[in-house]
């Protein structure tokens, strides 16, 4: 193992959490989990990266337990004792590989449509209603819901402690219910969770505030954060440093211990006159550690694999993200499509063999390996 390629492969601490590699599996939607149950090949599939040399493996998006969490069929739900024994399989699957692994925590708010499992009368919830042909398809979300989604979260991080993993990821990245809560173009609300961005954080804060009282002191809690969204891939939530420090202390102070700083490319630099990227940057503000994403390992983006394409992605060069690491701009790297086509990306890092490792096409998304 090459001096700058071990750095990936050091332990990593913080508090209870004890990771064996710095190597995380980044959370991909994979819509293999019928009735929202994962099943065996779902163990399998996440087992196989922990036992290939990932630290952390942070699971596909999970709903909680509210009407409309769910957007898309097939994806896993984090309540209900079937879908919380399957879970609990993996789990025990990955710790029996020495791999740690967290579930992130998912509200797709005014994404979902009506028509969607498992309710289909249930529209979307957002900050803001909106009519369609005089139509409800999205419901503005009041107090009451505000209270039901925020208890939500708080119930799924508490069974998430109870069935033994290692921590939890509250998903507020990519234009879904926390982000747009966020996003001033999706929370025109005039009560205290609109406004200010301090105002529109608050819904944010108070969640991660009833995580952290649900789940103690020392139970990790992983904030995904993202300044574009799926709505718009130019979006910026913040345009300085001294903004964005803004945006994050509160929601450190509300119980952040790590965040996962969502970019397309990691290797952008965030503002003007640095190169430190996303994740550089929110660790420095904020003095929290931090998972660097975005584009890892291949050499095309994956908006480029969002629509039917014949494209190939090869594996790249780590240079450049191994320099950011061993100065410790961040401090883990979650990788996605790479290790979604290869479960054996981290070991064939580790060992040299980057000439074996597969490229990644649309064809990796039909099957669980």
């Amino acid at each position: 193992m090459t001096a700058p390629v071990k750095a990936l492969f050091e332990p990593f601490r913080l508090g209870s959490l004890e990771l064996p590699t710095r190597v995380v599996m980044a959370p991909m939607t994979r819509s293999f989990s019928p009735g929202g149950v994962p099943n065996s090949k779902v163990i399998e599939y996440y087992r196989r990266r922990a036992a290939a040399g990932v630290g952390l493996i942070i699971t596909e998006g999970t709903t909680v337990g509210h009407a409309a969490a769910n957007g898309y069929p097939n994806v896993p739900r984090f309540y209900g004792e079937d879908a919380l024994v399957g879970w609990k399989k993996v789990v025990d699957a990955v710790h029996a590989e020495g791999g740690k692994i967290v579930p992130q925590l998912w509200h797709v708010g005014n994404v979902r449509k009506l028509g969607t499992e498992p309710d289909a009368s249930v529209p979307g919830y957002g900050p803001m209603e909106k009519l369609k042909d005089g139509n409800v398809v999205v419901h503005g979300m009041t107090q009451a819901d505000i209270d039901a989604v925020i208890a939500a979260f708080a119930q799924a991080a508490r069974d998430a402690q109870a069935i033994g993993m290692d921590g939890v990821e509250i998903h507020g990245a990519h234009g879904y219910l926390i982000d747009q809560f966020f996003w001033e173009g999706s929370n025109q609300r005039t009560d205290g969770y609109g406004g200010s961005l301090a105002n529109r954080s608050r819904f944010a804060i108070e969640l991660i505030q009833a995580v952290r009282a649900a789940v103690g002191p020392d139970f990790p809690i992983i904030f995904r954060f993202s300044q574009w969204k799926q709505q718009d891939y130019t979006a910026r939530l913040v345009t300085s440093a001294e903004d964005l420090g803004a945006f994050l202390k509160p929601l450190s102070e509300a119980g952040v211990d790590i965040f996962h700083c969502s970019t397309r490319r990691f290797w952008e630099p965030e503002f003007d006159g640095s190169d430190l990227n996303l994740a550089g940057w929110t660790r420095q503000l904020t003095g929290k550690p931090t998972i660097t994403v975005g584009s890892v390992g291949l050499d095309g983006e994956f908006l480029q694999f969002m629509v039917n394409t014949d494209k190939v992605a090869q594996p790249a060069s780590l240079e450049n993200l191994l320099e950011r690491l061993n100065k410790q701009e961040f401090d883990l790297v979650a990788v996605g499509r790479a290790l979604l086509v290869d479960a054996d990306w981290a070991v064939k890092v580790r060992d040299g063999r980057e000439q074996d490792i597969l490229p990644f096409s649309r064809d990796a998304l039909m099957s669980l390996n």
